[in-house]
């Protein structure tokens, strides 16, 4: 049996390469290494990444691989890049992503940063963001940062980040890079289908770059499965089950057939799954009873190509939980990134590399 060290080290390298929304190119540049190194033929697009091995209409997954940063907008002068490059200006409200923004604004004092360039990942400089706040005349979230006073408008600032392992838990900002890791170790071990990898997901612009390729390549329909993590408020809520299934999200229903024989895979391999949407909606009747606001379903890729793209492309979605969302500090539990690997493997029919689950009763 293998270690986990194949798969860390590939956490570890991309989680060290910036991907900040709307400028993930030079990000791009080190994953078509990485799948290459690993026998994989890859084609790049605008906005995707496109990895195949022998056999790629086979079982078709998509993860997004940007991340949360900032972008320059003026002199001295940095915004949260997902709403730049989303082209909101104002923060509305209607999105799990924009909802737990205003909680959190307040979570990046004395974050490290780093500049580059955003096609060859050329560094830049280094520097701390001393204040972050929500403008009332723009209605975004608004950065001040300490050594970035050189650069100009439109350079990425991402956030200097390491993966950490505590009290069995992978920590960082993971939300994608974690399963697009996840991806990118399945070559290693032998997957032969295809994987996509899209840009600008945390800006709601990911679906229209897949859905630009399924147009062009796919066949008369298309099954997806769209890989992501799914936060929880604690770390006992995400404990309540090793990886997240969706009926739903506000978007579209999923493709139920698929969706119960992921739900069926899971059981079958001893890894216990919970419903996202079936959560939110259990946690909106109990705000209900107590005059509190309700949540919203959530915005995915996977809802979002299957409203557009008139049955087309269909899928489902495969999350890992996690906790400390779109912070330095989001969480995974070691125990759920296996079982999520598990499931890839089974799925895709290669051996899974680690020891056995025993079944959970």
């Amino acid at each position: 049996m293998k270690d986990r060290t194949g798969f860390l080290d590939i956490l570890k390298s991309l989680m060290r390469s910036p991907a900040v929304v709307g400028a993930e190119h030079s990000f791009f540049r080190v994953l078509q290494r990485e799948l290459e190194e690993r026998g994989a033929r890859v084609t790049w697009y605008e906005g995707v990444l496109v990895a195949q091995g022998n056999d790629p209409m086979s079982l078709m997954f998509s993860a997004h691989i940007d991340r949360h940063g900032l972008v320059c907008t003026g002199p001295n002068e940095f915004q949260y890049a997902a709403f730049v490059s989303g082209g909101r200006s104002d923060l509305l409200g209607n999105s799990v992503s924009e909802e737990l923004m205003l909680q959190i604004v307040d979570r990046f004092s004395d974050v490290g940063v780093f500049a580059y360039e955003p096609w060859s990942g050329a560094y830049r400089g280094k520097g701390q963001i001393e204040n972050a706040y929500i403008c009332p005349h723009r209605n975004n979230l608004i950065f001040e940062l300490s050594g970035m006073e050189h650069l100009v408008a439109g350079t990425p600032v991402a956030f200097r980040d390491v993966l950490r392992t505590e009290q069995g838990r992978y920590l960082g900002q993971l939300d994608n890079v974690l399963t697009a890791a996840m991806l990118v170790y399945l070559f290693e071990l032998g997957f032969q289908g295809t994987a996509f990898f899209t840009a600008q997901e945390e800006a709601g612009r990911s679906w229209r770059y897949l859905l630009e390729w399924f147009r062009r390549f796919g066949g008369s329909t298309n099954q997806l499965v769209v890989v992501d993590t799914s936060p929880y408020p604690d770390n006992a809520a995400a404990n309540e089950q090793q990886l997240v299934l969706r009926h739903s999200d506000a978007n579209a229903t999923f493709n139920r057939e698929l969706t119960e024989r992921l739900e069926e895979r899971c059981r079958r391999l001893g890894i216990k799954v919970s419903f996202k949407d079936d959560y939110i909606r259990r946690q909106n009747e109990l705000n209900a009873t107590q005059g509190l606001p309700q949540k919203s379903l959530g915005s995915t890729e996977m809802g979002r190509i299957i409203a557009a793209s008139g049955g087309l492309v269909d899928g489902t979605t495969l999350q890992i939980p996690t906790t400390g969302y779109h912070t330095m500090d989001e969480s995974a539990s070691v125990e759920a990134c296996d079982a999520f690997l598990r499931i890839l493997c089974d799925l895709a029919g290669v051996r899974y590399p680690y020891w056995r689950y025993e079944p959970i009763a």
